[in-house]
């Protein structure tokens, strides 16, 4: 789950991370009202949308006096947004953050993320801030430093000092740096963040160390220990299809193609996106039904599927471990016949009560394309599309 960056900035203020003062707004007069209030020469006007690169694409404007406030603030509000994240089809604008302007002297990058490699917390730091990581990591990976944090203890003073020197902190803030780094991973640790990263922390002309920008994203599976994050999530920003999986406990992810996946286990799931492309398809969607699918969740995942107008035809590729393949040879039948499927349908079953699964199909009188492998049925398909 994401969140916004105003959002986040209250998230990490409450564990002692300094960031500047602001206010949300959703319309121009609040947008001047929050000026007001701050009573800065300088504010900044930033766009709040679940996506990075807004500075580069228009989303943060800089501020000095009311009538920028409010012209900027009418500019943004209601635009749509396009950056490398969002995709052509970018993201509105709904609301925006009235922040105070700093005197930055300059920018680093901190991060926080969860290393499957060594199973543990990593925190990565980089002189280079204000760019994406996934730019200095390519051009100037020198530059990224990386300390492995031990979760019996956390993140230790040392490892955040070696940090601020490694990233030339100036000397007499480096206490400071220390503390906004301890303070971080006490957040991100203590609200199941999946990912914490400050680009821009920056160092001020009086001698502070904040997050201009933050971003935080959590486990969904540890959501039920944080009722109040919960509470901050933005329906607006997300996919109305991932949205309505969420309901029913399907992972399922929107693509741009236009073969729809349905598939039990997460790895499977990636295997079958990918010998589709293997064979010249695109697929609509990644969508994992899960080891203990039910007849009702089939269904679902079937409405979900062709709620997406994209989609020309549907690859199911199920290995029956848990998932028994009679269970999900009903919920085809019985998904195609309540929604009236006139699409391809190529189905391939493996596992537990194969053999019963695939004569639920075979005598279900529906067009359905049986599929004896992957590859076959990944060919099928593609086949059918076209």
């Amino acid at each position: 789950m994401n969140i916004h960056e105003y959002q986040a900035k209250a998230v990490l203020k409450q564990y002692g991370v300094k960031v500047p003062e602001g206010y949300v707004a959703f319309t121009p007069d609040e947008a001047v009202e929050a000026a007001k209030k701050l009573g800065t020469p300088v504010t900044v006007v930033k766009a709040q949308i679940h996506a990075g690169g807004r500075g580069k694409a228009g989303g943060v404007k800089i501020a000095k006096s009311l009538d920028d406030v409010r012209n900027y603030a009418s500019e943004l509000i209601g635009k749509t947004l396009v950056t490398h994240q969002t995709g052509p089809e970018g993201k509105e604008v709904k609301r925006i953050l009235i922040e105070q302007g700093c005197d930055i002297k300059k920018e680093y990058y901190i991060g926080l993320v969860v290393d499957r490699a060594t199973g543990r917390v990593v925190m990565m730091a980089s002189e280079e801030g204000g760019t994406e990581i996934e730019e200095v990591a390519e051009h100037s990976p020198e530059k990224i430093f990386k300390e492995v944090v031990d979760p019996s203890i956390g993140l230790a003073a040392f490892q955040a000092r070696k940090l601020a020197y490694a990233i030339n902190i100036p000397s007499p803030l480096v206490n400071k740096a220390v503390h906004f780094m301890t303070a971080l991973y006490q957040a991100f640790v203590e609200k199941d963040c999946s990912i914490a990263e400050i680009n821009p922390l920056v160092v001020t002309g009086d001698g502070d160390v904040m997050a201009l920008d933050a971003k935080l994203n959590f486990d969904s599976n540890a959501l039920f220990r944080h009722k109040d994050i919960v509470e901050l999530r933005d329906l607006d920003e997300e996919d109305e299809k991932e949205i309505e999986a969420s309901k029913f406990d399907l992972s399922y992810v929107a693509l741009d193609g236009n073969i729809g996946c349905m598939v039990n286990g997460a790895g499977l799931a990636m295997a079958t996106m990918d010998i589709i492309k293997y064979y010249g398809g695109e697929p609509a969607n990644f969508l994992d039904v899960g080891g203990g699918a039910t007849e009702e969740k089939v269904t679902e995942a079937f409405k979900i599927i062709l709620s997406d107008a994209k989609v020309k035809g549907i690859f199911v590729n199920i290995f029956g471990g848990i998932m028994k393949c009679d269970v999900i040879a009903n919920g085809v039948v019985g998904a195609a016949r309540q929604l009236g499927l006139d699409k391809p349908l190529v189905v391939r079953l493996e596992g537990t009560n194969v053999e019963l699964g695939k004569k639920i199909l075979n005598e279900s009188g529906l067009n359905i394309t049986a599929a004896d492998s992957m590859a076959d049925g990944a060919q099928k398909i593609v086949a059918l599309v076209k």
